[in-house]
């Protein structure tokens, strides 16, 4: 069996590669055209124009299918919150919320285009990103109260690593339009908006090797149930058997 084809793990496998496809292919496309700068332009300027527009709307509507990857998340969460109580619901339920916010300011991008209609663009793109690193937050803090049942320590200290370097982005990402800038100011706030962006990419990375065992949950409740179930019966069987012998020591005697 192919890696990918462990449990879950080709939710967030092609999560990754697409999202990474979304960004590195329009920019190509927008280098070779000429369309943006060579060093580090605004994600959004590189499906800004035609033919790039068109294939930047498509492939970030289709990265924002990533709800899929956030639900199974939140159910493995639940699953083991229910045999661990480590999470409580609220919780997870929050880190779901504002995962699926996160998607919603995506297809926001996707389908407002930064050329068109600016303010809508612009406005989805600060939900994306501000919920996006949201999520990364909570998701880090659920790691490591899960742990050791979840993720290895090592894997929650990069989750930890990774949102914080998210949210340190994020700032100067958010002011990418302000006319008030000046160029370098620009091209920092560029160089943000990429940082937020693959780390929301090697975030969901980290899933990978998680959602490969997270499929087997419910087998091994059912598993442990199981087992639990026969230890019981056989000492019913055993209680039934010494039961027996004092009967029969009895009669005998």
């Amino acid at each position: 069996m192919f890696w990918f084809m462990q449990g879950l793990c080709f939710l967030p496998a092609f999560l990754v590669i697409w999202s990474s496809s979304t960004f590195i292919v329009n920019y190509i496309i927008a280098i070779f055209r000429k369309d943006v700068d060579v060093i580090f332009p605004y994600i959004s300027d590189t499906g800004a124009l035609p033919p790039e527009s068109c294939l930047f709307g498509l492939m970030t509507f289709i990265s924002a299918f990533a709800a899929a990857t956030m639900y199974a998340r939140y159910k493995y969460v639940e699953k083991l919150s229910e045999e661990t109580s480590l999470v409580r619901p609220c919780l997870n339920k929050a880190a779901l919320g504002l995962g699926m916010l996160a998607c919603l300011g995506m297809c926001i991008v996707a389908t407002f285009q930064e050329t068109t209609v600016t303010r809508v663009h612009d406005a989805g793109a600060v939900l994306f990103f501000l919920t996006g690193v949201l999520y990364a937050i909570f998701q880090s803090v659920i790691s490591h109260r899960i742990y050791p049942f979840g993720s290895s320590l090592t894997v929650c200290r990069i989750r930890t690593a990774i949102a914080t370097l998210a949210c340190l982005a994020f700032f100067p990402s958010i002011l990418s339009h302000s006319s008030k800038l000046h160029k370098y100011q620009h091209k920092t706030s560029a160089v943000s908006e990429w940082i937020v962006a693959f780390s929301f990419v090697c975030f969901f990375l980290t899933y990978i090797d998680e959602f490969k065992v997270s499929v087997f949950v419910s087998k091994l409740h059912i598993t442990l149930q199981g087992f639990y179930t026969i230890m019981c019966l056989v000492r019913l069987t055993d209680f039934a058997c010494f039961c027996l012998v004092i009967y029969e020591i009895s009669i005998t005697g």
